[in-house]
């Protein structure tokens, strides 16, 4: 019986405290259907229009609004999107929020300057389900042939930045 306490705490405790990744652990390339379809909607209500990513290499960025990590990241990711626009670059970079309520998210996104990025929210976590997400941050490299590599954990501008070349094939 104790032998079994032990392991239900360490379990539990794997589990709350696995709620915010801080290194970026990459998972094998695997191909995934995306799930990002009209169905959802952005964090302003508007309904999500798949067709903005077809056929285009993608970033999801999944983040929640209490996590700490993903907040003194959000500046980065911000950066890193304005820069990718102001090229010209075919890399669509969204967020894919979760774990939280719609105003929080909307403070998350006031404070960290990510407004210029489409929140596409997820209130069910089916997204976060069908990527393996299961901790915040982590990010979806999707090649515009639909090849995924997830990451868990925060990557930086720089490690965003080179993600951004590894989904675009240059």
């Amino acid at each position: 019986m104790t032998r079994l306490r032990s392991l239900l705490v360490a379990t539990t405790a794997a589990l709350v405290l696995g709620g915010c990744a801080a290194s970026a652990t990459p998972d094998s390339a695997t191909p995934r259907t995306p799930v990002l379809d009209a169905s959802l909607t952005t964090l302003q209500g508007a309904a999500f229009d798949p067709t903005t990513i077809e056929g285009r290499p993608v970033i999801l960025w999944f983040w929640a609004p209490w996590c700490t990590i993903c907040r003194g990241e959000g500046p980065a990711v911000a950066q890193v999107a304005a820069e990718l626009e102001a090229e010209g670059s075919d890399v669509v970079l969204l967020g894919v929020p979760g774990r939280g309520e719609t105003p929080e998210m909307d403070d998350f996104v006031a404070d960290t300057g990510t407004g210029g990025i489409t929140h596409v929210v997820d209130a069910d976590g089916d997204v976060w389900r069908a990527y393996g997400v299961f901790s915040q941050p982590a990010f979806a490299l999707i090649t515009a042939d639909g090849e995924v590599r997830v990451v868990q954990g925060a990557l930086g501008a720089d490690g965003l930045r080179n993600a951004a070349v590894q989904v675009s094939g240059g």
